[in-house]
């Protein structure tokens, strides 16, 4: 797995990372949520500490990530389950995936 180096800006301030190059995308569109957010909060509140913004944002963005419903075990053990059944019959039937 390649890694690339990357120069992220959060805030106003540069953050060198090194990543995995699979993930440099999903970094990056990270980096912008947290500017937006940031952005969104010195915009609609009288805070203007860089800091305050920056906790602000990852409690909104963790908070809502928090409210995502999660799969159960057994709900991905019942998709693995109808995945492999559609799977087999399609290579029964000889028809190409």
């Amino acid at each position: 797995m390649a890694e690339v180096s990357l120069k992220v800006l959060i805030a106003g301030r540069t953050y060198p990372l090194t990543v995995k190059q699979e993930e440099e995308c999903t970094v990056l569109e990270a980096a912008n949520l947290i500017n937006e957010k940031v952005k969104d909060f010195e915009n609609n509140y009288a805070v203007r500490e860089k800091q305050d913004l920056l906790a602000m944002a990852a409690l909104n963005l963790l908070a809502t990530q928090l409210n995502i419903p999660r799969k159960s075990p057994e709900l991905e053990k019942e998709i693995d389950q109808l995945d492999l059944f559609v799977s087999n019959y399609l290579q029964k039937e000889s028809i190409p995936l």
